[in-house]
């Protein structure tokens, strides 16, 4: 029996909700702990913990990471209507991740994990695209109004001295319709292209940035400005140095260079975009449960999770005592992001070495034909066998064993 290796700083733990509550439980025992002295600083974020704490535990937890630097997420609920009936809330508690990532300043980076015998729908990206998305303000923070036949809507600014600025958005006189107010901040967007500069630096990727300047002469205009100034005054030389490009293009010309590309880079979106493409993106290269996400602030603190829900259906069979194909295969992967940052900063060479193996454990075992539901059905592979999440893991920990 090898010797477990030691941590020397906790890793942030936030617990979540549901199904995939039930295979954190499982992915930790079965590949973690016979292999790693893990040490971490633990928060419950699952609903019911929630509520009971007014959802104090999510700041508190969003605190811890901003102290240790590093965390791992499982899935959690954002409620709406039908689960505050089921689970007896106070109230509809906000998405815990949308309060982490305000406590953090951070960029979501989603990346999707590549397997052999499961083929993206795009047969040309052989590489990986992460979606780097600018997690504040836009549609998510707006203002909106329905306006009445005969009105006018104004834009109106008020500075700190008390003048006035306005302009005319839309006559209404001939129709009833509709105004949405957006806004963004200079010290969010800053926040925005340093983190997305800092881990194309880091995982040695171009960066690529799409708006749409020339319609949002202003709005987003101000986008590409402050990613020109940043990268000109703090990054040129660094990404010459690692021979890598920052690229700026329309949104419209990214899509259709992204269809064309083999991937392989990092695609910085502004907040709509960011989500929309994500989910696309996603989606082309096979499954949603094969889709790492983590969030990382400007000053180098890094939150890993899955970029999945809690798989409500699975977790109803789970109660009933039936057993689940779940696919854990994200969910593995936020912990490896965590452990091997961990060891990174820690300078533990051993702990980034069980990370890199464990995620090849788990490509081996799919390649060998051996995996869940989900990705069974769409893996061109003619010796697949579908198994349940817990035979799957313990596929996996057989591999992982023969390799330490």
């Amino acid at each position: 029996m090898m010797e477990k290796i030691r941590m020397t700083t906790p890793l942030v733990e936030m617990d979540g909700d549901e199904m995939t509550r039930v295979l954190w439980k499982m992915i930790k025992d079965i590949l973690i702990l016979p292999y790693v002295d893990l040490k971490t600083e633990y928060y419950d974020l699952g609903l019911v913990h929630r509520n009971e704490t007014d959802d104090a535990v999510t700041v508190e937890s969003a605190e811890a990471t901003r102290k240790y630097g590093v965390a791992v997420k499982c899935a959690t609920i954002t409620p709406n209507a039908a689960r505050m009936t089921e689970y007896d809330l106070k109230e509809m508690w906000k998405s815990p991740n949308g309060t982490i990532r305000a406590i953090l300043d951070g960029t979501v980076f989603r990346a999707p994990i590549l397997a052999e015998g499961v083929t993206p729908y795009i047969p040309t990206w052989t590489k990986p695209i992460t979606i780097a998305r600018h997690a504040y303000g836009d549609v998510y923070k707006n203002t909106e109004m329905q306006i009445k036949k005969g009105s006018k809507a104004m834009l109106k600014v008020i500075d700190e001295n008390g003048s006035e600025e306005s302009e005319m958005i839309y006559d209404f006189s001939d129709s009833a319709g509709i105004i949405q107010g957006l806004h963004n901040k200079d010290k969010s967007i800053e926040g925005f292209a340093r983190s997305c500069f800092n881990y194309a630096l880091d995982t040695k990727q171009d960066l690529w940035f799409a708006t749409k300047d020339t319609i949002s002469k202003k709005y987003d205009h101000r986008f590409k400005d402050i990613f020109a100034e940043i990268y000109e005054s703090e990054y040129k030389s660094r990404f010459e140095e690692a021979g890598i490009e920052y690229f700026y293009t329309l949104i419209d010309d990214a899509v259709a260079r992204v269809i064309r590309s083999e991937g392989g880079f990092i695609w910085a979106c502004k907040n709509y975009d960011g989500d929309v493409m994500s989910d696309m993106v996603a989606t082309a290269y096979g499954s949603l449960a094969m889709m790492t996400s983590v969030l990382v602030s400007p000053d180098g603190i890094y939150e890993y999770e899955a970029a999945h829900g809690t798989v409500q259906r699975h977790y109803y069979k789970y109660l009933k005592g039936e057993k689940t194909s779940t696919n854990p295969v994200a969910t593995i992967f936020a912990w490896t992001g965590a452990l091997r940052k961990r060891g990174e900063l820690d300078g533990i060479s051993g702990l980034c070495s069980f990370a890199d193996k464990l995620e090849k454990a788990v490509l081996k075992t799919i390649s060998d034909g051996i995996m869940t539901g989900d990705l069974a059905a769409i893996s061109k592979l003619t010796n697949k066998r579908t198994v349940d999440s817990e035979t799957f893991l313990n596929e996996i920990n057989t591999r992982l064993s023969n390799s330490l």
